[in-house]
């Protein structure tokens, strides 16, 4: 049985509220990004031990943490990222999360400022520096597909993946993501297929890119579903609605768009007849 995670974030800023709309639609663990208006690489000890403890005491966990870890120009200081990542480490192991949300930088000057694939070789360097840093540690980077980065496109994700070959390092499909890049998903799959562990669900238009719930647009979500079950896949499917706001750092729904998001999702798995614990 597939389960179902969220940005909670996405709902409101408010930690109980999240918990409370994520309960109330079958959501068992955050992908956890930000409360009280505060990246979770932001949160002081006395933020982060109230979250864990309410999420502890509504029978909650946490998949991943939503970092913003790699989602800034590759000319950015390497120094001060890498001790960001450091902390989505600490907050990963605080949080019992297996995963870290991590991406592939932008190219130098920023998102859209030149072609990032003139940077592969550095961004190939800083994955092993950070899988180097975590080869010890409980937890595993999960690269999300996005716009405008080292791996935005399949076939760079897949570059990502062949290249640095190890099981520290694992892939988030993002649906959505690829269509924006105008990349129909069940290309992709085939090659990202053996490395996913994680999946977004968020879906899009391909002429206009707008983002809508799952199986309403061209990101080909019931059959990836279907083929990744059938394959053996028992991860999470992780709400990343977007259905308000799709922002660089992230994404605004609200409670009622929230739970049409995640009604949707239900209801492609029902309809695929794919085992969704809640649906």
């Amino acid at each position: 049985m597939l389960r179902i995670s969220a940005f909670a974030d996405e709902i409101g800023p408010n930690i109980d509220d999240q918990i409370r709309v994520c309960r109330a639609n079958a959501v068992t663990h955050f992908e956890l990004r930000g409360v009280a208006g505060r990246n979770v690489l932001d949160f002081d000890d006395a933020l982060k031990k109230e979250i864990r403890q309410k999420l502890s005491d509504n029978g909650m966990g946490v998949i991943s943490i939503g970092s913003p870890i790699g989602k800034v120009a590759i000319d950015k200081p390497w120094q001060e990222h890498m001790d960001r990542f450091k902390i989505a480490v600490d907050m990963a192991e605080f949080f019992g999360a297996p995963f870290i949300r991590v991406f592939s930088y932008y190219p130098a000057g920023g998102e859209g400022k030149g072609d990032v694939s003139l940077h592969r070789d550095e961004v190939i360097r800083r994955f092993h520096e950070k899988i180097e840093y975590i080869k010890d540690r409980p937890v595993v980077l999960v690269h999300e597909n996005e716009k405008g980065i080292y791996g935005d496109i399949g076939s760079r994700c897949e570059d990502l993946m062949r290249t640095i070959n190890h099981p520290k390092l694992r892939t988030a499909f993002d649906f959505a993501n690829f269509v924006q890049c105008k990349e129909n998903p069940l290309n992709n799959w085939p090659l990202l297929k053996p490395y996913t562990q994680h999946i977004h669900i968020k879906d899009a238009l391909m002429d206009s890119g707008k983002v809508v719930p799952a199986g309403e647009g061209d990101g080909h979500i019931p059959e990836i579903i279907k083929d990744a079950w059938d394959s053996g896949y028992r991860g999470f499917l992780s709400l990343e609605p977007h259905l308000k706001v799709a922002g660089h750092s992230h994404g605004e729904t609200g409670e009622d768009l929230f739970k049409v998001a995640a009604d949707a999702l239900k209801k492609v798995c029902r309809e695929i007849g794919v085992p969704l614990a809640g649906a």
